[in-house]
């Protein structure tokens, strides 16, 4: 279907793939997988047409359709969700408005034996007969189908996309994509922006949708539901198999063991060789010997291994002060934005500890329970934190308080002690913040790297009750696995808001339920609380979405009129002021948006593509734009607390 053949992309002279050539299959479900920069939303950006090789071709039938989800990408403004996913659908609509053209054609001629006539009825039919194949039917259901799976209710569908934050507008372009059923689907981190529920239903949607997928994605249990085929790239070089991720790595330490074997026998190789020349350069007896074994090793193909070490890196938490029993308790508590109640007379009891999950679809109070722990917002009821507790809180907006003119090492550094600090370096690898990028400045390190770095130092202080909020978003799955196995072996208490089932099962011992303005504790592991959900899933949803409507025309009927006129005033003016602030961001937004697509089309230019000043300029507004793009998400939470008081 697709054929890749002697494909070569070079930056700044260096190859990130190198004569690498496979083909894509029909209904292949492939998972991309590789170290952070080997290459894998670049060779997306290939199959998708955003970007050409140095060299080599792909060849992809002309009437083959592409659906490609990047991580990042320009939104359309103006338009309410439901008409922006109804544009998976243009074909359709414009293939019925010419159909219809042609029908009031027909019914004005009069030249019935005509050339022209005859050719018009050809037409009309094989459009008629195609609008049948791809389905004239009222897609409607469809598209309401596709966003609720992907975690949008009905009330939803009429806001206008600009109301939503980065994560939901990427939820948008996911659901058109999906809508489109193409025959390939290019998706990068696709699961980045969505909560258990939704990466459920888009596991199921895919297992068994009749598309070619090259998924990039961390989420593990994800791509090992999801694919059974793995193309690793490595060192410019891929390694096609024929297994989910899961039996790839079994396989790929095989192969690796395999390769540093013929790599060390070459060395081993290599150094008789240059001994041999050494010794008898100057002899005349052996210079015969000596010519022919110097081109053999000119003419030799050096092998090459990819030295990463895959050794476990053992990180541990400094122990953990000891708490009261019980770090936290819950009785009674509620909390309201105004007239919106999120949480309703909740209760929960953590003992010391305990590791424990909160879950549920977004919107539902995981992280406004987490800002009452945090007490940065006003409850009512009860919280009560146990004796000597000390959290370590970490939260995307945390990557914002780092030292901006200290180095990666230095933020470090500077947090840790004893034996820890002689493992720097090695801390910094497995976040991928090796060589060179330790030294790096953090006033130049893009959003997601600043997240990483904040883990980090979290790692290192020592506090008895953890809470993270989302914390595997930015990490690959080395990184995830050095995080997990600290996290395990944490003798305190940890309260992890996570949509990534990979890393909870076996990290969490109790998962609580946010829905419906309550909260359900759940006793067991991640798994055992999806294999008890997908048992009255249904019945939930029927309840969770008759309830809703309720609520909402029970708010609807007393909203208004409630504030004075004052307060009122007051809130229009700080409505005002956060629409401007996300307003001015959303222009610096575009004007980075507009200076990187225009640098993306010179990069197709082999003179660009290799120039590293140009490089750099690239990487560093890419960079800036993902500052500006999470800055905008802050100011839009902003705008959306504001306005819902």
């Amino acid at each position: 279907m697709i054929s890749v053949e002697q494909l070569t992309v070079e930056f700044g002279g260096s190859p990130l793939f190198d004569e690498i050539s496979f083909l894509v299959n029909p209904k292949d479900k492939i998972a991309l997988v590789g170290k952070n920069g080997a290459g894998k939303t670049t060779l997306l950006r290939i199959f998708s047409g955003k970007q050409q090789p140095t060299r080599g071709r792909v060849t992809v039938p002309k009437d083959l359709s592409i659906g490609y989800l990047p991580q990042h990408m320009i939104h359309n403004e103006g338009t309410t969700v439901m008409q922006e996913a109804e544009k998976a659908f243009e074909h359709i609509t414009e293939l019925q408005a010419q159909i219809e053209r042609m029908n009031i054609e027909l019914a004005e001629r009069t030249d019935y034996e005509s050339e022209g006539y005859h050719q018009l009825i050809d037409k009309l039919t094989h459009d008629n007969e195609h609008l049948q194949i791809i389905g004239n039917g009222n897609f409607v259901g469809e598209i309401e189908k596709t966003l609720m799976g992907l975690g949008f209710l009905r009330s939803d569908f009429d806001r206008q996309c600009s109301e939503f934050s980065g994560g939901w507008r990427m939820r948008i372009e996911l659901a058109k994509i999906l809508l489109l059923r193409p025959d390939v689907l290019l998706l990068d981190e696709p699961t980045n922006h969505l909560d258990i529920e939704s990466i459920q239903w888009l596991e199921n949607f895919l297992t068994t949708s009749n598309s070619a997928i090259l998924l990039v994605s961390h989420d593990r249990a994800f791509i090992d539901a999801v694919t059974g085929r793995t193309i690793e790239i490595s060192l410019g070089k891929i390694y096609d198999y024929s297994v989910n991720y899961s039996k790839y790595l079994v396989l790929r330490i095989e192969r690796h063991e395999q390769q540093v074997r013929a790599y060390e026998n070459q060395q081993k190789h290599i150094q008789e060789t240059e001994e041999f020349i050494a010794r008898f350069r100057y002899q005349a007896t052996k210079a015969v010997q000596v010519q022919s074994r110097a081109k053999q090793l000119e003419k030799l193909e050096r092998l090459e291994v990819d030295l990463e070490d895959n050794s476990r890196l053992s990180l541990k938490f400094p122990p953990a002060p000891r708490s009261g029993s019980i770090p936290v308790e819950i009785e009674h508590l509620s909390k309201a934005y105004g007239e919106k109640l999120i949480l309703d007379n909740i209760g929960m009891i953590i003992n010391r500890g305990e590791k424990v999950a909160f879950v549920g679809k977004n919107g539902e109070g995981k992280s406004t329970l987490v800002k009452c722990l945090m007490d940065e917002i006003e409850y009512s009821g009860t919280l009560k934190l146990g004796h000597n507790v000390k959290i370590g809180y970490f939260a995307q907006n945390q990557a914002s308080l780092l030292d901006e003119n200290r180095t990666v090492f230095e933020t470090i550094d500077y947090v840790a002690v004893g034996d820890i600090r002689t493992k720097i370096r090695d801390i910094l690898g497995a976040f991928m913040f090796g060589g060179e990028a330790s030294d790096k400045k953090v006033q130049v390190l893009s959003g997601g790297e600043r997240s990483r770095l904040a883990m980090i130092r979290l790692l290192l202080e020592p506090v008895n009750l953890l809470i993270l909020d989302e914390p595997t978003n930015h990490l690959d799955m080395r990184s995830k696995d050095v995080l997990k196995d600290a996290i395990k072996a944490f003798d305190g208490t940890v309260i992890v808001v996570s949509h990534d089932r990979e890393f909870l099962n076996g990290l969490v011992t109790k998962v609580y339920e946010f829905g419906n303005k309550k909260v359900r504790e759940h006793l067991g592991g991640i798994y055992e609380f999806l294999q008890y959900k997908k048992m009255d899933t249904l019945r939930e949803l029927e309840m969770s979405t008759s309830q809703k409507n309720v609520a909402d025309s029970t708010e609807k009927s007393i909203s208004e009129n409630k504030l004075s006129y004052e307060a009122r005033k007051e809130q229009n003016r700080k409505i005002k002021k956060a629409e401007r602030a996300v307003e001015e961001m959303e222009k610096l937004i575009s004007k980075f948006e507009a200076e990187i697509a225009e640098m993306d089309k010179e990069l197709e230019k082999p003179e660009k593509a290799s120039d590293n000043d140009f490089i750099q300029l690239y990487q560093r507004k890419k960079r800036e734009l993902e500052q500006k793009v999470y800055e905008w998400e802050l100011l839009s939470e902003e705008l959306e607390e504001v306005s819902s008081l």
